[in-house]
């Protein structure tokens, strides 16, 4: 087991922001590699499209 002092940096460092930078990169990565793999073994190339656009608003609409 860690310490509580060890528990509340790691806990501190999943809520910054440079911790969502390194997973987004690390996702990315992993991704990658799978695609990489994926050709290799004779599949379609993923595609690098677009897979959805958001839209600003936010507001409540009423329909």
């Amino acid at each position: 087991m860690y310490s509580n002092d060890f528990e509340d940096a790691f806990s501190q460092f999943l809520e910054a922001p440079e911790y969502d930078e390194a997973e987004n990169y690390l996702f990315s990565m992993a991704r990658r590699a799978f695609a990489a793999g994926w050709v290799a073994a004779g599949g379609d190339p993923p595609n690098v499209g677009k897979i959805f656009q958001l839209f600003p608003g936010g507001g409540k609409e009423k329909i």
